[in-house]
């Protein structure tokens, strides 16, 4: 009796499908605040606030444990940095993640720009191509986002983690999930909050861990 063995062509290893396989995990990190929500200003530059400070202590133990990721990044602003050496991860600074231009509106909250430039601000918040501040446009923000994003080397580990405005953590997921840039309006990313994405260069997936345990009842 004779057996029929397949034949089977050798994995070549330099195969792009190989290559689907070389995903990353990456964790973004809202940075802590440095004033209330009401009071953020773009392209704020202020060091954390006291309140920060206390909402990193009190998240520390959920954020830690990323501090074991292979590559770990953060923002240039100062809260960003301090976010990042707070819980542990002694983050390298990427410029590619600093937040949006926002040319003569720099430091400037929401009202104070509305107040002073009402139709430049309704025709930025129309069109992410408009630059009426002198500054990034919104497409380019997002674009330069999902280019330091799409171009983490294969090589150098799986598992990354970057403490990042909240305005980058937006652009991220925007690109990540290839969505309509208006959508950036749309998602509310809180301080201390953190998101993961997995995948590589043009293919990324949006990843929620964990579980909410529901309080028990007396």
């Amino acid at each position: 009796m004779k057996i029929w063995i397949p034949c089977v062509t050798p994995l070549d290893l330099r195969s792009p499908a190989l290559h689907d396989l070389r995903m990353h995990r990456v964790t973004f990190v809202a940075a802590a605040r440095s004033s209330s929500l009401l009071a953020e200003r773009f392209e704020d530059d202020r060091p954390l606030d006291q309140a920060g400070w206390e909402e990193v202590q009190r998240a520390a133990a959920g954020l830690v444990p990323l501090a074991a990721a292979e590559l770990r990044y953060c923002s240039p602003t100062p809260r960003s940095r301090a976010t990042g050496d707070a819980l542990g991860y002694a983050p390298l600074v990427q410029l590619a993640l600093r937040d949006c231009d926002m040319g003569r509106w720099r430091g400037f909250t929401l009202g104070e720009a509305m107040a002073r430039e009402p139709e430049a601000v309704d025709a930025w918040l129309a069109d992410p191509r408009s630059t009426p501040h002198g500054g990034e446009c919104l497409l380019s923000f997002i674009a330069r986002v999902g280019a330091w994003l799409d171009t983490r080397p294969a090589d150098e580990g799986g598992t990354l983690v970057a403490v990042a405005e909240p305005s980058v953590v937006r652009a991220a997921l925007v690109y990540a999930l290839k969505a309509p840039p208006s959508t950036y309006w749309n998602i509310d990313v809180r301080p201390l909050s953190a998101i993961t994405v997995t995948g590589r260069a043009g293919r990324w997936n949006l990843r929620f861990d964990g579980m909410f345990s529901q309080p028990t009842r007396a």
